[in-house]
């Protein structure tokens, strides 16, 4: 069986008290992003790896110069390992059958996102954990540059957050918590 693990890099102290029991549900949502999603057939039967790096919004800054060009910080910039629309098998070849392949990195500014949730009534939680299903949606090749992928990733971005019990991160009622289940 497919299956994800998930490194949790805590690159800054702002992420500390971030909410009750974060890494554990970011690992939840990590693992179901990665079940919920279409995956390349060869993904069965491996295991896979993503690292998730909670930091602040000057590295993030400096990473999304350096690799989109954005001399800004972003709420969230994700680095997969490999490109989906353009996959073959071959590609996991190089991995032992029983190591976990790495899929690639999710990386969250704590200031950008912390100034989001203020500006958008939203809780720290509940946007943080829509942010790592997108960006773990990001990792296995779904985008949202045209409004049809858009429309689609954005759809199972709600389906996965609600199965978690979070609510709908586009259509988030003012000052919404998490949904008890």
């Amino acid at each position: 069986m497919t299956r994800v693990v998930v490194s949790l890099d805590r690159a800054s102290d702002k992420w500390n008290r971030a909410f009750p029991l974060m890494p554990s549900k970011i690992e939840a949502a990590v693992a179901k992003a990665f079940l919920c999603a279409k995956k390349p057939a060869a993904f069965s039967r491996r295991a896979f790896e993503i690292n998730v790096v909670l930091t602040d919004d000057s590295n993030v800054r400096a990473l999304n110069k350096n690799y989109r060009g954005k001399n800004k910080p972003t709420n969230v910039l994700s680095f997969p390992q490999f490109n989906l629309q353009k996959f073959r098998r071959a590609a996991l070849d190089i991995f032992p059958s029983g190591s976990g392949i790495p899929l690639g990195d999710i990386v969250l500014a704590f200031q950008t996102i912390r100034a989001e949730c203020n500006e958008q009534d939203k809780s720290l939680e509940n946007h943080v954990i829509h942010l790592i299903v997108h960006g773990t949606l990001h990792l296995l090749g779904y985008d949202h540059t045209r409004t049809r992928e858009a429309e689609a990733m954005e759809k199972l971005e709600c389906d996965i957050l609600a199965s978690l019990g979070y609510p709908d991160p586009y259509h988030e009622k003012s000052r919404l918590k998490k949904i008890k289940h």
